[in-house]
């Protein structure tokens, strides 16, 4: 073999030493013990703040605090459907408590307080953000047996930031007792009477609209009411803004 040849090889040799020596630095300089641990961060949460303004339009008749209710399928309420315990409590009570726990609920929030003729008050919600929102909302007529109002279902999902939903409220019937108007039975200012009774006595145990107020002066000797507690729909007003 030619002099030349033993130096290619002899070249080729020190080379293939040269990589293998290099690439055992790497390892050992890549070595697990000497990476830096991964960190990885959680995205935060979406909330969505929702700033709720309800008017009283009624002349006579006080509304208990405004329940709100965030869902993504089913609703607290429907119209023709059988009221909840919650939902009778507030027709009939005012109270609340037992309604904003509702088990489908990702939100809930109660206003501060009851809400007379002609005021307005408001609310704020957050929740997180979700593909589906909706919102429902609830609130008794005070001078009345199980008289109540609000809006079973409200779209929000699509709302922006700083854009506005209005929406006006009927009177519903919770169907949960009979509307006697006696001073025994209305739990309103125009009586003092009993408040939540979970007997049903209504001829018909679904949600309906209210007849309206038959009041003392119609001919039912025997109520509480007078004609400044009837109501003409609709009888509350709700803006719904999202803040955030």
């Amino acid at each position: 073999m030619s002099s030349l040849s033993n130096f290619k090889k002899s070249a080729l040799i020190l080379l293939l030493a040269s990589s293998l020596a290099a690439c055992g630095d790497n390892d050992n300089n890549d070595s697990i013990e000497d990476q830096e641990p991964v960190v990885v961060v959680e995205p935060e949460p979406v909330v969505y703040e929702f700033t709720i303004t309800f008017s009283n339009l009624t002349a006579g008749q006080p509304l208990s605090p405004l329940s709100v209710i965030a869902f993504d399928e089913t609703p607290p309420w429907k119209f023709g459907e059988t009221a909840s315990v919650g939902l009778e409590m507030i027709a009939e009570s005012g109270a609340n408590e037992e309604y904003l726990s509702d088990e489908n609920a990702l939100a809930s929030v109660s206003a501060e307080g009851g809400i007379g003729p002609g005021e307005t008050t408001s609310v704020t919600l957050l929740v997180d953000a979700q593909d589906v929102l909706n919102l429902s909302f609830a609130a008794m007529l005070g001078n009345t047996n199980d008289a109540f109002t609000g809006l079973s279902s409200v779209d929000v999902s699509t709302l922006e930031v700083g854009s506005s939903i209005s929406r006006t409220t009927p009177v519903y019937d919770a169907g949960t007792e009979a509307n006697t108007e006696t001073a025994d039975t209305v739990p309103g200012p125009a009586a003092g009477g009993e408040g939540f009774n979970e007997i049903r006595d209504d001829i018909a145990d679904i949600i309906t609209m209210h007849p309206g107020v038959v009041s003392n002066q119609d001919g039912l000797s025997t109520s509480a009411l007078g004609a400044e507690h009837k109501f003409d729909n609709p009888v509350s007003k709700i803006v719904i803004t999202r803040t955030q």
